[in-house]
C-alpha cells in the first residue's frame, strides 16, 4: 500500500498592515505589508520614488525665492539669516544660510553654537528644501564645532517651508570672498590664512543690485553681466521678453544686451552682456526702467506678431537648464 503523505499545515496568514502603517526595512526584507515580496519591490519603491522625485520649484513659497535660487546658483558668497518658525533650541544664537561652507560640508555648527547652512550642495534627493531642512534640524543638534554631512532625507520628512517663518524678510549680503567662514578672520594664519586666499581668488565680483528683486551684476575678464531671477510663469514671461526685443526696448542702455535666459528651479533668469566698464551701480537706473517696460509687456494678451515670435523662438533656443 502506498504510503500516506503527511497533511501539510497550512501556515497562519499574515496580518495585513495598511499604508500608513508601513515601517521601513532593510531592501532585501520582506514587505511588512505580508505580502511575499521583497520591501524594494513593494512600499519601498513607493518610498523611494517619493525622495528622488524632482521638485520643480524647491524653494516656492519661500520669502524671497527668487534670490534663494540667485544664492543657489548664481552669487559666489553671500549669507543671509533665517528665522526658525519655532524658537531656537538652547545654546543656538543664530541660523545663517551661506552660499558654501568649507569643504562644501552642507551644514555647520560653530564653537559659538550658531549654524551655518550650505545652500550649494549635491542633493541626496529630488527635493532640495527638504534636504535643507533635514541639514537644518541635524545641525542644530550638533554638537558644537563639528560640520554636519548629507543624509538622505524622510520622504515624508520637514521641508524648509515649514520650518522657516514666513513672515520674516529674506535679505542676502553679498561677500567679496568667504571670511563669513571663520569667526575671526582677521587673525588667520598658517594653512587656514592660505585656503581661505585661494577659496576667494576664485570669487567672481557679484553686485546685487537694490533697485529691483533678485537682479545680481557680476564682473568676468571679457565682459560684465547682469542676471536677473525673475518669478513670472516662464511662458507669460517670454512672450513680454519677446514682445520688448522685437520693440527694441530689451536692452539697458548703450552696448547692451539680452543674450537669453536660462531656467533655474522653476524660474527663468534672463540675462544680459554689459561693456566691461559697466559698473553694477550704472546699471540701477536702466534696470529699473526696464522693470517698468517689462510690467507693461506683462499685461499684454494680444498674440505675438511674426517678428515677436521670431525673437522668442530666439530665446527658447538659446535657453539653458541648470536644474
Amino acid at each position: 500500500m502506498a504510503k500516506k503523505r503527511p497533511t501539510k499545515t497550512k501556515a497562519p496568514a499574515r496580518p495585513q498592515i495598511t499604508d500608513g502603517e508601513i515601517p521601513a526595512v532593510g531592501a532585501r526584507e520582506p514587505c511588512p505589508c505580508g505580502s511575499g515580496r521583497r520591501y524594494k519591490a513593494c512600499h519601498g519603491r513607493e518610498a523611494a520614488h517619493a525622495v528622488t522625485e524632482l521638485v520643480r520649484r524647491p524653494f516656492e513659497g519661500l520669502p524671497g525665492e527668487c534670490d534663494w535660487v540667485a544664492l543657489r546658483e548664481l552669487v559666489p558668497a553671500a549669507t543671509a539669516e533665517l528665522t526658525l518658525r519655532d524658537p531656537l533650541p538652547e545654546g543656538v544664537p543664530s541660523v545663517t544660510l551661506a552660499t558654501v561652507l568649507p569643504m562644501a560640508w552642507p551644514g555647520l555648527r560653530r564653537d559659538t553654537g550658531a549654524v551655518l547652512l550650505g545652500l550649494q550642495n549635491d542633493t541626496a534627493s529630488g527635493d532640495i528644501s527638504r534636504d535643507l531642512a533635514d541639514t537644518l534640524l541635524r545641525s542644530l543638534q550638533a554638537e558644537p564645532g563639528n560640520p554636519v554631512g548629507g543624509e538622505r532625507p524622510a520622504p515624508d520628512g520637514p521641508r524648509l517651508q515649514d520650518l522657516l517663518d514666513l513672515g520674516a524678510a529674506f535679505e542676502p549680503v553679498v561677500h567679496t570672498g568667504f571670511e563669513f567662514w571663520l569667526e575671526h578672520a582677521e587673525s588667520a594664519t598658517g594653512e587656514v590664512a592660505a585656503s581661505l586666499e585661494r577659496a576667494n581668488a576664485a570669487v567672481i565680483p557679484t553686485v546685487r543690485l537694490t533697485g529691483v528683486d533678485a537682479a545680481y551684476w557680476c564682473e568676468t575678464p571679457d565682459k560684465n553681466h547682469l542676471r536677473w531671477v525673475m518669478p513670472h510663469p516662464e511662458e507669460q514671461l517670454l512672450d513680454a521678453l519677446a514682445r520688448l526685443h522685437a520693440a527694441g526696448a530689451s536692452s539697458l542702455g548703450e552696448d547692451t544686451r539680452l543674450v537669453g535666459s536660462f531656467r533655474a528651479h522653476g524660474l527663468v533668469v534672463p540675462v544680459w552682456d554689459l561693456p566691461t566698464g559697466v559698473s553694477a551701480d550704472e546699471v540701477e537706473k536702466p534696470a529699473a526702467a526696464f522693470g517698468e517696460r517689462l510690467a507693461e509687456a506683462l499685461e499684454r494678451t494680444a498674440p505675438l506678431t511674426a517678428e515677436e515670435r521670431r525673437a522668442r523662438s530666439g530665446f527658447t533656443n538659446r535657453q539653458i537648464t541648470l536644474s
